[in-house]
């Protein structure tokens, strides 16, 4: 079991007063079976004109603020306790049916997972080099869903070189393949893209990961971390770490999931149509052991 404090800051300084559509803000860390929301504080300024609370269709936890006025800046602080518990990745036994791919889910189920199993992202179709590549590696493992998921969590970072890339969305996960480098989100996407290619039902994961606390004090700055979360009928909803090759314990502490990874993303929202001006981001994320 372990406990944190997240101090997470987000700076937008423009060239110009700008006016904002309405913002969605997922910063809040989420409560379920592998770690427990303390408390959660959120400030952000200018005070918005309003500040609505919600759950999404992925069930994560959004704020919606929205300014009546223009503005030259934007700041989010975001200060969270999460209390994380598990320290076995593995404390599951699968269902009997669902220890090999593909998995014949019962029609209930592939229901409600239709989202994480469909082979797109937005409106792009899954490159054949990323389905070439799940089908090898399933018949490396002999369809054995654990062992794919091992070898697939520790696969990719040995075959890419990774690269820091602050802004912008992932590359497509064919992309990544090709040039065989990415950021931990390109990772993310590449890995959950293989599994959906073998019929697994896989969703994108932001969040944070706290790194060696045995590095000293510099190491409670951190950016921003993206994984993968793969529903394993009899485990539910686990995690795997494809930028560190490993399975999900009480290091990490998620924000957001959802299918597609631009709706797990801490802040979306544009300027309106009438607004030209240069954006500068400035983000902060301090993770602290209690």
């Amino acid at each position: 079991m372990s406990h944190y404090k997240i101090t997470h800051t987000t700076h937008y300084k423009y060239s110009n007063a700008v006016q904002l559509h309405p913002h969605t803000l997922r910063l809040c860390p989420r409560s379920d079976g592998a770690q427990w929301l303390q408390s959660f504080n959120l400030s952000s300024s200018p005070t918005p004109s309003s500040e609505t609370y919600f759950l999404d269709t992925q069930g994560n936890t959004c704020v919606k603020v929205t300014f009546e006025n223009p503005l030259e800046a934007f700041k989010i602080e975001a200060v969270s306790e999460v209390v994380t518990t598990r320290a076995n990745p593995f404390d599951y036994i699968s269902e009997p049916w669902a220890t090999h791919v593909p998995i014949d889910y019962p029609t209930s189920v592939a229901s409600q997972l239709s989202p994480y199993l469909k082979e797109t992202f937005g409106e792009r179709v899954i490159a054949s080099a990323v389905v070439d590549f799940a089908q090898s590696l399933e018949h490396e493992v002999s369809g054995h869903v654990g062992y794919f998921l091992m070898q697939l969590t520790q696969r990719i970072p040995e075959m890419c070189e990774y690269q820091q890339r602050l802004q912008g969305d992932p590359y497509p996960p064919g992309i990544t393949l090709q040039k065989k480098s990415g950021t931990c989100r390109g990772y993310t996407v590449l890995f959950v893209a293989v599994c959906r290619a073998v019929g697994l039902a896989a969703r994108f994961v932001s969040g944070y990961q706290e790194g060696d606390p045995n590095k000293g004090p510099e190491q409670s700055v951190h950016d921003l971390h993206a994984w993968a979360e793969v529903y394993i009928p009899g485990g539910g909803w686990r995690g795997f770490d494809p930028t560190l090759g490993l399975a999900v314990g009480e290091g990490h502490i998620a924000i957001a999931a959802a299918a597609n990874a631009k709706h797990a993303a801490p802040v979306s929202g544009t300027l309106k149509p009438t607004a030209t001006a240069n954006t500068h981001l400035e983000t902060g994320i301090r993770i602290e052991r209690l």
